[in-house]
């Protein structure tokens, strides 16, 4: 058995605790939170490249190479917006090859309905693995980019490093 929590000075018999559980309002905060808000970065809507998404020119920074960092950002950028589309491309497929699994074969086979949605879908499911290929590759550019040229970036990275200061010799007075 439940007991209610009384108040101090709350009556003997806790009527005023009683009749605070039996009005059962809850907290309720005073906004509320959008959990499906569409995030841009350029400041155009998410449908504005057409039907479903961006366009393809905010996926990518700008193809400037003049540094390491540069070079990292591109390919980094590169394999993780090729990585996303290849999930969402796999999704495609699928959902196609559901879709069509349901249109009947004209010739009335069996199973010709799902084998025809499957050499469709085949080929959705090609550009998918193509696109993971993709990630796989931008990713083995940069890792390609720092052995070519570790000579260069070492180079410059020890010359970027600050001189240390000599060290106080407190022996010496």
């Amino acid at each position: 058995m439940a007991t209610a929590y009384a108040a101090p000075g709350a009556g003997a018999n806790g009527s005023q605790a009683k009749s605070a559980m039996n009005n059962k309002t809850m907290f309720a905060p005073g906004f509320t939170i959008n959990v499906n808000a569409n995030k841009t970065t350029t400041g155009v809507g998410a449908g504005a490249g057409g039907e479903g998404g961006g366009s393809v020119e905010t996926l990518l920074p700008d193809p400037d190479f003049s540094s390491p960092a540069r070079v990292r950002e591109y390919c980094n950028s590169l394999r993780a917006a090729a990585f996303s589309l290849s999930f969402q491309v796999a999704m495609g497929a699928e959902i196609m090859k559901g879709v069509l699994s349901a249109v009947p074969d004209p010739e009335g086979r069996p199973f010709g309905s799902r084998t025809r949605a499957g050499k469709v879908a085949r080929k959705l499911q090609k550009s998918a693995d193509a696109l993971r290929d993709a990630a796989k590759n931008a990713a083995a550019c940069y890792s390609a980019f720092q052995q070519e040229y570790e000579e260069e970036i070492n180079r410059v990275r020890h010359r970027a490093r600050r001189t240390q200061q000599p060290a106080v010799n407190w022996a010496e007075q």
